[in-house]
């Protein structure tokens, strides 16, 4: 080997930087230990609240060290940046996925125009949405196209030519042109998003957040590993930042509208009662009719009165209408907007607008405020004249939010609340359709354009209102379309199984090379823990993520790493065989071994590429850390092992076997007949298969939410319970629900497509909400629902972990799948052609991998229902597929490597020397794929539960992989070939 002092540098400069990468992911967690032992050592289990308080105790230490230098010159805000990222599995967190609603800044764009044909575009757009993975502005151009029918255009009036496009629009322009400039326009508005959420992101107080668009499709990808405090960080994500200032009405002035509401539902009651002519009931009011008839047992019909005992009232003077719990805001919504309700408002209170405050977290009440409308429904103060906002304390020390307006909205500000001054009344500060506050005037008008928000606000919610304020408000609404939660605690145990399992992983292959190769097998060890080594340096120097399927990912390097170690043995051993000296065969064993090993590291690198493209969050960290454990597997054991070996045996002459006693004579002067029984191996595989795809058909999978969209809960208790019962429960509550067994009996997987469709928070809440008061009575007395729904570390009980997906980007991930798995196997079959340079060989390995693949899927729908552990066919379980596949392409190629290079030799000689070339790799295929397979059984025993069906997937198709490669691949290989061979001789003899 030339150039070795060369590549010993390298090598050395190689461990060096890694070391040095991974030193700043110690010094990080070393930090971190103190911040968390001084934040218990300051608030201790006893306090209310605490491990919020040691939260906040914890950041603000940590806080305290971001521009102090701790190692080497670097600040800890810069070691920090430097640490290796651990993903949400690990670290716990939140990862989403959020769709900026395209509709809204349409008709932004069109100033909230009431014209009909835009409307019902609109309305029709958002119904092919739901079923379509085109953008939703083309699907809007569609619907507007057909329901115009060149009747309307888009620059009229009444649409997109107003006064905020006219620069862009003339008047009558054609509808292509104008479509042009709207796509400007959104793309325009979706980076403003993007920026002002990476703004908001920035100020949140994690580290390594991610925020990345997703083509343009109006997706923004948020991740923020290590976030505790999640419902915090979804109401920073959607939040509009719609900051808006009304005049209230006093409940003087409202009241009497909502006694004459009231009594209206009152006769509408007793008039059902009354009668049974079902067409006077209708008449006296469908909506409210349906409303009552739909209500549970404590429903509004059997009330004496249907508004008020949902509403309690104030009776003295105030600017609070009414109080109520949080769960029946619904309830009193319906009411007030149905259409009983809005014929009987008054003149005063033409345009009246009810919105509710913020909830109080001690009584879980809201309360209800009228705000003085208008004709063209605006405020008289918008938030887009606030130009600088902080967080600050009242002279009471209360926290609040300060803010400072522009030139024009000071003097709007100054109107107001002179105006306010005058009537007596109050200024409702509205976020989001929310009241934060709603303060009087006492000293006649403000002028300056200086004011405050206050309220009951915590610290952290006063940063982040004032964060919001400053970044901006978003063009259109963002919702969450897929989410995934991961609680701290589960983060921890995915991270010491993941270790666990990656040590015995580790462990049991490096004893086994030295069992099976002897003194040999030590370089190998050394090669192979130096390759770990040189993995995790290059994640950390990349800035990669580093998943529980990446800890896969590793692992699987690992059983390629040892494949390459092997098939490099094996070729030495045959030189020796072969009658040549020891520093001969080790140097032809290493050169002969290269083109197997590269055509099976490239073919398994082409299937990760896919699932680099094609693949999302953890499938991309599994991945990534596959395509760089190829990369320094090959380096290793082509160059490191082999600079070892050679400086081993050196100048001295040292002897070196690649054997023990045990493993000297193992699979030696081998001739096993194979293709005499491929029509025996043809039935039993068409067998499999048959069954298989009957239970494919008839049974199907266990889809997980990825490809049907809906919410999985990953719920734990203190004791075991009945899944079973527990989903019948669920049902009555969510009318489509299932409950399975996790891991041991005491957590379960709860899956719903319950109000699947609609988005934000409120709904989030709503369903958890549900979930605390149907699964209460399984949880130790006195949890209550902030336990429930954030457990933390100690608890370790409740919502451990949660993912949402949206039916339409569920649609997108299936796709995406399928174009991953049928990408992958075109990618393959061009490469073994390019290779082989016969399309025999890619059909024989096409074949095989189709043949894996459907035995994998066949056994997954056959076993699913009994198996003890979740088999949910999701991104992983794709992920696993591909892998399969990659892993059989690995075998088949070294196969048909030692075919061809045999039988250019020899020639086919009836197929005796294709059976010749299989029997010579028999040692490396079953050695290679005996080492994999125990490496993937340690990691289905200890790697936790959530990789226990991905790994169950590698299991079998580790198995069907080996037994394809011998007794399919190389089967129809041999017989296309020789089909062809028959034909040409047929052709030719009548000629002869």
């Amino acid at each position: 080997m030339q150039n070795k002092g060369l590549i010993k540098l390298f090598a050395l400069l190689f461990g060096i930087v890694s070391i040095y990468q991974l030193s700043f992911t110690y010094i990080t967690s070393q930090k971190e230990k103190e911040a968390a032992a001084y934040a218990e050592s300051k608030i201790p289990s006893s306090e209310e609240d605490y491990v919020a308080k040691r939260e906040t105790e914890e950041a603000s230490y940590l806080d305290s060290l971001k521009k102090e230098e701790v190692y080497l010159g670097y600040t800890f805000s810069e070691v920090q940046d430097k640490q290796l990222n651990k993903g949400l599995d690990l670290k716990g967190g939140i990862n989403v996925i959020l769709q900026i609603s395209v509709k809204d800044i349409l008709r932004g764009l069109a100033n909230d125009s009431q014209n009909v044909t835009f409307n019902k575009a609109l309305v029709a757009a958002d119904s092919v949405s739901k079923s379509s993975d085109e953008p939703y502005l083309d699907l809007f151009f569609d619907q507007f196209d057909r329901i115009s029918n060149g009747q309307t255009k888009l620059a009229s009036p009444e649409i997109f030519y107003n006064r905020s496009l006219d620069e862009d629009i003339q008047m009558g322009e054609d509808d292509n042109v104008v479509k042009n400039v709207l796509r400007t326009k959104v793309n325009e508005s979706i980076t403003s998003a993007f920026e002002v959420l990476r703004e908001r992101i920035d100020k949140f107080g994690v580290t390594q957040p991610n925020i990345q668009r997703l083509g343009t499709s109006g997706r923004i990808l948020v991740e923020l590993p290590g976030a505790k405090d999640i419902e915090r960080a979804k109401k920073l994500l959607q939040s509009t930042a719609q900051l808006e200032f009304w005049e209230t009405y006093s409940n003087q002035d409202v009241i009497p509208y909502l006694i004459s509401v009231n009594s209206k539902f009152q006769e509408i009651e007793e008039a059902k009662k009354a009668t049974t002519d079902t067409t006077s009931v209708e008449e006296a009011g469908d909506e409210i009719n349906d409303l009552l008839a739909n209500t549970e047992e404590d429903s509004l019909q059997q009330k004496a009165n249907p508004l008020f005992e949902k509403l309690g009232m104030f009776q003295q003077k105030s600017n609070v209408i009414g109080v109520t719990s949080v769960r029946d805001t619904a309830a009193v919504n319906k009411l007030l907007n149905s259409k009983e309700a809005q014929r009987l408002i008054p003149s005063n209170l033409q345009f009246v607008r009810f919105a509710w405050s913020k909830p109080d977290t001690d009584t879980e009440t809201v309360s209800l405020y009228a705000l003085k409308g208008n004709r063209n429904n605006k405020p008289e103060v918008g938030g887009d004249v606030v130009v600088d906002a902080s967080d600050d304390f009242d002279p009471n020390g209360n926290p609040e939010v300060s803010m400072r307006m522009n030139g024009v909205g000071a003097k709007a500000w100054e109107s107001l609340t002179g105006k306010v001054y005058e009537n007596g009344t109050a200024i409702a500060i509205v976020l989001d359709n929310t009241v934060y506050s709603a303060p009087g005037v006492t000293s006649g008008p403000i002028s300056g354009g200086v004011s405050s928000i206050t309220g009951q606000f915590t610290i952290n919610e006063t940063k982040d209102l004032a964060n919001i304020l400053r970044a901006g408000k978003l063009p259109a609404r963002a919702n969450i379309i897929q989410s995934e939660v991961v609680g701290p605690s589960l983060g921890q145990e995915a991270i010491s199984n993941g270790f666990m399992s990656f040590m015995i992983a580790m462990v049991i292959v490096l004893v086994w090379m030295v069992f099976y190769y002897g003194k040999a097998g030590i370089f190998s060890d050394i090669a192979l823990i130096f390759n770990v080594l040189l993995i995790f340096g290059v994640l950390a120097g990349l800035g990669a993520v580093l998943t529980l399927p990446g800890i896969a990912g590793i692992v699987l390097t690992i059983g390629m790493a040892v494949d390459a170690n092997v098939i490099i043995y094996e070729r030495i051993k045959e030189e020796r065989e072969a009658g040549k000296g020891l520093s001969e065969a080790v140097k032809d064993g290493f050169s002969n071994a290269l083109s197997s090993i590269l055509d099976a590291n490239i073919t398994t690198g082409l299937t990760a590429i896919i699932l680099l493209v094609f693949g999302t969050g953890p499938i991309q960290g599994f991945a990534t850390t596959l395509l760089i454990g190829i990369l320094t597997s090959l380096f290793t054991a082509i160059f490191v092992t082999r600079i070892m070996i050679e400086g081993y045996i050196g100048s001295n002459k040292r002897s070196l076997d690649f054997y023990t006693g045990a493993t000297k004579n193992l699979f030696r002067n081998m001739n096993v007949d194979f293709l005499s029984k491929r029509k025996i191996a043809y039935i039993i595989s068409g067998v499999l298969i048959v069954v298989g795809l009957i239970s494919l058909f008839t049974k199907g999978l266990d889809q997980g939410v990825d490809f049907v969209g809906g919410r999985t809960y990953q719920i734990r208790f203190e004791q075991p319970v009945n899944a079973s019962e527990i989903a019948s429960e669920l049902k009555a509550v969510f009318n489509s629900a299932e409950a399975k067994t996790i891991g041991d009996d005491s957590q379960i997987k709860v899956t719903t497509k319950y109000k699947v469709d609609e988005e934000g928070t409120e709904v989030d809440d709503e369903i958890q909400h549900k979930l605390f008061e149907s699964l209460q009575k399984y949880l130790p007395d006195g949890t209550t629902y902030e336990d429930f729904s954030s457990p933390n570390s100690d608890k370790k009980i409740g919502i451990m972990q949660s993912i949402k997906v949206g039916p339409t980007i569920a649609d997108d991930i299936k796709q995406s799948a399928i174009w991953a798995v049928l990408g992958s196997l075109a990618v393959v079959f061009l490469y073994i052609l390019l290779r082989f340079q016969r399309w025999q060989f890619s059909l024989g390995a096409v074949a095989a991998v189709f043949h894996d693949v459907l035995l994998v899927l066949g056994v997954f729908s056959i076993t699913y229902s009994f198996m003890p552990f979740s088999m949910e066919v999701d991104q992983a379980f794709i992920a696993a597929i591909l892998t399969v596949i990659g892993y059989s392409l690995n075998d088949t190629v070294i196969v048909f490597d030692r075919i061809r290079e045999i039988t250019s030799e020899r020639g086919w000689k009836g197929g005796e020397n294709v059976n010749q070339a299989l029997s010579s790799t028999l040692g490396r295929t079953l050695n290679t794929s005996l080492t994999t397979l125990i490496v993937m059984i340690a990691i289905f025993i200890f790697g936790g539960d959530s990789l226990r069906g991905f790994m169950f997937a590698m299991i079998v198709g580790i198995v069907v992989g080996t037994y394809s490669s011998l007794f399919i691949a190389t089967p129809i290989m041999y017989d296309t070939i020789e089909n062809k061979a028959k034909k040409a001789k047929t052709s030719v003899e009548p000629e002869a």
